[in-house]
């Protein structure tokens, strides 16, 4: 079982995702800033992390960026999830060394197509269309 850690700050948001999440088979583990969201990685040893981009005390750009700084997390997919779908986000996302990026509302099937993408170490291309794995 695949164990996703989700960092949304938003109580709605992260009841709604890790909800359907563990219905579709996953561990979830959950932060609901970026300084926790980087502590759980390196405590939990998540296979994926959904992070929002808009969090509070660390923000999901620099959350991100640390997580790939280190070592002991540097391989561990993220997924950015965030309202923010202006031009340059995703690249601004991908700069920050996020492996995928997402938009919120979330469409469940396209995001798991992602996480599915990326757990099996296809990387978020093939999810891009929007056609999930399975």
């Amino acid at each position: 079982m695949p164990k996703i850690l989700l960092v949304e700050d938003n109580e709605m948001n992260r009841d709604m995702l890790s909800r359907r999440l563990l219905r579709k088979g996953y561990q979830v583990v959950l932060a609901v800033d970026g300084q926790s969201g980087v502590e759980m990685a390196q405590t939990q040893a998540p296979d994926l992390i959904l992070i929002d981009m808009s969090l509070p005390v660390l923000d999901g750009w620099e959350a991100t960026r640390r997580l790939k700084a280190v070592a002991a997390t540097k391989h561990i997919p993220v997924i950015a999830l965030t309202a923010h779908a202006m031009s340059g986000d995703r690249e601004k996302a991908l700069e920050a060394g996020c492996d995928d990026y997402d938009t919120k509302p979330v469409e469940l099937l396209r995001l798991l197509g992602k996480i599915e993408a990326l757990l099996s170490g296809n990387g978020g291309e093939m999810a891009s269309s929007g056609n999930p794995t399975s």
